[in-house]
């Protein structure tokens, strides 16, 4: 039995550390920069791409949370009139993807929106749970 013991106890000692928690979506930190009187956010692409949202639709949630106008370059970046902060863009990316992509009942983001009796509704693919959002 010891000998057992031992080659459970090297197989322990050789195993590697996880140093890493990470989850497996992770929304990119966004990176804006001010040019005159408008805000440019670098990786909107990125970001709408992550969430997994048609761009109009993330668009006109940020504009609504800033009170703005913006539009969508030809690469893809936002143009926001004003100039905003990168931490208020994280903390209305994070609020947005609460609403409109997290899984209410099981936390995941493999979600889609859909139409159903005039209501917007988050149809979870990986819980199957139909969620309405207020």
């Amino acid at each position: 039995m010891s000998n057992y013991e031992d080659l459970l106890n090297h197989a322990f000692k050789e195993m590697p550390e996880i140093t890493s928690t990470k989850s497996r979506w992770n929304l990119p930190d966004p990176e804006v920069r001010t040019e005159g009187n408008v805000t440019v956010y670098e990786n909107f692409k990125k970001t709408v791409e992550v969430l997994n949202r048609n761009s109009d639709f993330v668009l006109k949630f940020i504009q609504n949370e800033f009170g703005t106008s913006a539009t969508i370059d030809d690469i893809g970046r936002a143009r926001l009139t004003g100039s905003f902060p990168a931490t208020r863009f994280s903390s209305i990316i994070q609020s947005f993807s609460q609403t409109y992509v997290i899984c209410p009942d099981c936390s995941l983001p493999d979600t889609k929106l859909e139409e159903k009796d005039n209501s917007t509704m988050i149809h979870c693919e990986g819980c199957g749970a139909l969620s309405k959002i207020d």
